[in-house]
């Protein structure tokens, strides 16, 4: 098979259009480096694909017009067989009681050739949330100052800021990803770069409340990271793993029974994914370098290993990533659960980031769907003419297809666990991924078709399950018929005010916005309102060397264009609770509001493109925890939000 051929067969376009009609060629040595990436995909001859079969809905499947009928089939799941039938027809028309859950299909036609293929069955729509419209408090975790925090925001924080935003009448708190990063590399902070999506950021457990914590050396240290303008990463992690570990040699020197048994559950709960990160995660340290460098045996997850591993010298480090990990989860539950209590609609609302680093977890466990040796981007276009590489590694096609979409239901039920709901960045990734080989420059990657409609059918399955909202990231360039399929499946979109603007600049009026939406006025990647407002982004970028992409004429326009649409909607005054009011108008479910709006911070939380330049992912709120409210003007906020509060 030619390399043409075998990149038709794994969804990899040779060419494409872009947003403005450019037609682009993919290099031929960047495409076939992108082929031998992905697994070998066993050729179809019976059907295209995997199968999607939606509850309530008549659904069939066209076979290929090379097979003999009469044809077989049968639905096998969990041991057994749930359905099966004969087709003399070119279809197979599906069961309407088949019970949701993922399946193996098996297929044998007249001359004996057979085909397994996975196949879906879904709710018809996703989760649509069990309520009108509310709104949420979006916050940096990370930023949040208190009084007894050790210089970054932690889960005792977020408990009281769920407090806070009940007080406030907002029915849940937005968070940054609260994904795993790396332990040993505390200054590669960024919430959207995560070693892992199935387990969470250690350095947001508060330390003080385990029960197994004892102080000890270093608490004269937390003064200055207290003090500090900007999270000390570097200096925050040195304290807490020293904490943790002391905490740890206690647990297991105490043996609290009741502990011993939640620990022990949630070992069960973790199962297999659990007990390979812990082993990664003291691989990782071992070898102290990228896994695909380290000795053959250790190159690919192997469970047989793994148990060889956790009964040798090592099982007491293995055991101390478990017992973070149990710790951080059990922190988190205690917020959902008293989010629960105040009875909010939402509670937590979560960021899924849209990819891993390829040296991480995620990317070792599962080689087959991920690859790591392509990075997620974008290609040019008339605000980066360079194209876009995000340094992240992303699911593949075929390696889904192999592992029956599991890895990317481990990624939805880590992030759903205690969520009511949740973001998917960058949800265009669900029909095609812009990928790019190691070393090249972004303009010579390729676009590669996804499974959409299986993706989605998990989406819906999960969804459902666990009772939580899927917003989709779907800004910038989107393919025709998308946000059709989206809305079909009741996958929410995601509407940031600053681009709601017709082709004059002109902001859209209150009936633009669809009602299965999220909301906002910006985003962490764009100015805060009272940057937007001094023009402090512009002079920001422009101090970085950085072109802002608009000019000074530009933006007294838009602010223009802003009071414009306020004031068409008799709102008279110009500050940022004049555009909640506006943004809590609309048809939308849900909103969200930048804590460092409300305080009127002019830096924004990240500069896409920077690294050190900024403060990226290290700014720390203005104002401690305990002083927000009295900071915040609750009247104008509480009459801004009047017709969304909670009944």
């Amino acid at each position: 098979m030619n390399l043409s051929a075998q990149a038709r067969d794994l969804g990899i376009l040779t060419e494409f259009f872009d947003g403005q009609g450019q037609r682009h060629v993919t290099d031929e040595t960047a495409l076939k480096i992108i082929v031998d990436a992905f697994p070998n995909r066993t050729p179809r001859h019976i059907i295209e694909g995997s199968v999607v079969v939606r509850s309530g809905r008549a659904s069939q499947t066209e076979l290929s017009k090379a097979v003999r009928l009469p044809l077989g089939w049968e639905i096998a799941g969990g041991g057994k067989v749930i359905a099966r039938g004969v087709t003399n027809e070119g279809v197979i028309v599906w069961p309407q009681d088949l019970p949701v859950g993922s399946y193996r299909l098996r297929m044998t036609d007249a001359a004996s050739a057979d085909e397994e293929v996975p196949l879906l069955v879904a709710p018809e729509r996703a989760f649509g949330g069990e309520f009108n419209r509310g709104w949420l408090l979006a916050v940096q975790l990370y930023g949040v100052r208190s009084a007894r925090n050790w210089g970054i925001g932690d889960f005792t924080d977020l408990s009281a800021l769920i407090e806070l935003a009940s007080r406030l009448g907002a029915d849940g708190v937005g968070l940054n990803p609260l994904h795993a990063l790396f332990d040993d590399r505390p200054t590669d902070c960024s919430p959207y770069s995560p070693n892992s999506r199935l387990f969470l950021n250690p350095l947001y457990i508060d330390v003080e409340t385990i029960s197994d914590y004892r102080p000890g050396p270093g608490s004269d240290d937390l003064g200055p990271l207290r003090r500090s303008a900007v999270v000390d990463y570097a200096g925050v992690a040195a304290l807490k793993w020293q904490a943790l570990r002391a905490a740890f040699a206690a647990f297991r020197a105490e043996r609290a029974p009741e502990r011993l048994r939640d620990f022990a559950n949630f070992r069960a709960e973790g199962g297999v994914l659990l007990q390979r990160f812990a082993c990664f995660e003291v691989l990782r340290h071992r070898f102290n370098t990228p896994w695909w460098e380290w000795p053959q045996e250790w190159r690919r997850p192997d469970q047989a290993a793994c148990d060889r591993l956790r009964a040798g010298a090592d099982a007491n480090e293995i055991e101390f990533v478990e017992y973070v990990q149990w710790t951080a989860d059990r922190q988190l539950r205690a917020c959902k659960a008293q989010a629960d209590r105040l009875g909010m609609k939402v509670g937590l609302y979560l960021d899924v980031a849209v990819g891993v680093q390829s040296d991480g977890f995620d990317a070792w466990n599962e080689q087959a769907a991920i690859s790591r040796s392509l990075a997620v981007g974008a290609p040019p276009d008339p605000l980066n003419t360079v194209g876009q590489n995000w340094g992240l590694a992303g699911f593949n096609a075929a390696g889904l297809e192999l592992r029956c979409f599991e890895p990317f239901r481990d990624m939805l039920r880590a992030s759903m666990r205690y969520a009511g709901a949740i973001r998917l960045d960058h949800v265009l990734g669900l029909k095609r991924l812009y990928l790019i080989p190691h070393g090249f420059p972004a303009r010579k990657g390729a676009y590669v078709q996804m499974p959409l409609e299986a993706l989605l059918a998990v989406i819906a399955q999960e969804s459902v399950a666990h009772g939580c909202v899927v917003i989709g990231e779907d800004l910038g360039t989107v393919p025709p018929g998308f946000r059709d399929d989206m809305a079909d499946w009741n996958i929410w979109s995601y509407k940031v005010m600053l681009f709601e603007r017709d082709d004059d600049g002109r902001f859209f009026g209150l009936d633009h916005y669809a009602p299965n939406a999220l909301i906002t006025f910006n985003t962490h990647d764009l100015s805060t309102y009272a940057g937007w407002r001094s023009f402090g982004d512009l002079k920001r970028k422009r101090g970085l060397g950085i072109d802002p992409g608009e000019t000074d004429d530009a933006r007294w326009r838009a602010l223009g264009m802003l009071d414009e649409i306020l004031k068409g909607h008799s709102i008279d005054r110009h500050d940022f609770a004049s555009v909640i009011g506006f943004l809590a108008r609309t048809p939308s479910r849900l909103l969200a509001v930048a804590l460092e709006d409300l305080l009127g911070v002019v830096e924004q939380p990240n500069i896409p493109g920077t690294i050190d330049e900024h403060p990226n992912w290290r700014q720390r709120l203005p104002v401690a925890l305990g002083e927000i409210e009295a900071t915040v003007d609750v009247a104008a906020l509480r009459a801004a939000t009047a017709e969304r509060a909670k009944n």
